[in-house]
């Protein structure tokens, strides 16, 4: 069956069309006049008050700090080391992203603060590969984030590692997703102050 005339005529309109608007669309995101412009906080500066945002009232038990006092570093409170404490790897990789050193830096002050807190950190694989090569994996992870930890100050005595290697994944499945998300290592209060 041949297509019609009109109706190829139609579709090659339609295709250059879409080609046009998609080449103006991505020259709209390329194209900018003048330096690249990072949020200051992103490279860990002081934020001006017209680009920080709004904060969220403070609870009523929570102490107030004096407004005259701006933070040097990424604080968390503990609402933060209770939702923070995974940390991600890229595949067969035991090296830690930057990302994660903001969180990590804030759980080695708790634990400074409080030398009778107990930290596990458990090492984590995905599924692929063996079962005895996950498990090691899974330690030199782990022993990545404790030796992090205790650079920036924790007690040795405070954090110890266990490799659950591919036994425990956070999200089931074969698919990249959750190849990402189980190649971690969590951070597991054990005993708190």
């Amino acid at each position: 069956m041949r297509p019609s005339l009109p109706a190829m005529l139609l579709l090659s309109a339609l295709l250059a069309a879409c080609s046009t608007s998609r080449e103006a669309q991505r020259r709209q995101h390329i194209d900018q006049d003048g330096p690249l412009k990072v949020h200051p906080g992103l490279l860990g500066q002081a934020v001006p008050a017209e680009l920080a945002p709004i904060p969220a009232p403070a609870p009523a038990t929570a102490p107030v700090a004096p407004a005259s006092e701006a933070p040097a570093e990424i604080r968390m409170d503990q609402d933060g080391l209770r939702t923070q404490r995974s940390v991600y790897f890229d595949y067969n990789s035991t090296g830690l992203k930057a990302d994660h050193d903001p969180a990590l830096r804030a759980h080695a002050r708790y634990l400074a603060a409080n030398p009778q807190t107990r930290v596990r950190i458990e090492g984590n694989a995905d599924e692929r590969g063996s079962d005895d090569f996950n498990l090691r994996l899974g330690e030199r992870r782990a022993a990545t984030v404790r030796d992090t930890l205790i650079a920036h100050g924790a007690q040795k005595q405070q954090v110890r590692i266990k490799s659950l290697g591919k036994s425990q994944p956070k999200l089931k499945g074969s698919d990249e997703q959750s190849w990402a998300e189980n190649r971690r290592a969590d951070v597991i209060y054990e005993v708190e102050k």
